[in-house]
């Protein structure tokens, strides 16, 4: 049985940030505000540690008050956007997202109480 999320967005991006930097790896930075199109979504920004200079552009949905659906929005380098099907983006992705499921998954006493 799907149960809806009953926490409000300014709640859940103050959560989100208070947690997802023990998540982190060391150099990389973030942000996250809420979607305003969308009271269940969040858009998350990463910015990648290293010289190639890329960002992330993700929306994290929650589905319901224990799942998240989380969509690659863009993806930069230097400020300019590239295709986001090169390994290093796919990594990156790959990296991210799962970072965004464990933050999720350690919320879950506030988002499924």
């Amino acid at each position: 049985m799907n149960r809806q999320l009953q926490l409000d967005q300014q709640s859940l991006v103050t959560a989100w940030q208070e947690r997802l930097p023990a998540l982190m790896e060391d150099g990389d930075s973030f942000s996250v505000q809420g979607d305003a199109a969308d009271q269940n979504s969040l858009l998350i920004h990463f910015n990648a540690a290293g010289r190639q200079d890329y960002s992330l552009d993700f929306r994290c949905t929650y589905v319901d008050s224990r799942e998240v659906a989380v969509n690659l929005i863009d993806a930069e380098q230097s400020g300019r956007h590239t295709d986001e099907r090169t390994d290093a983006v796919q990594l990156l992705a790959q990296q991210y997202t799962r970072q965004i499921h464990e933050c999720a998954q350690a919320l879950q006493d506030l988002t499924n109480p």
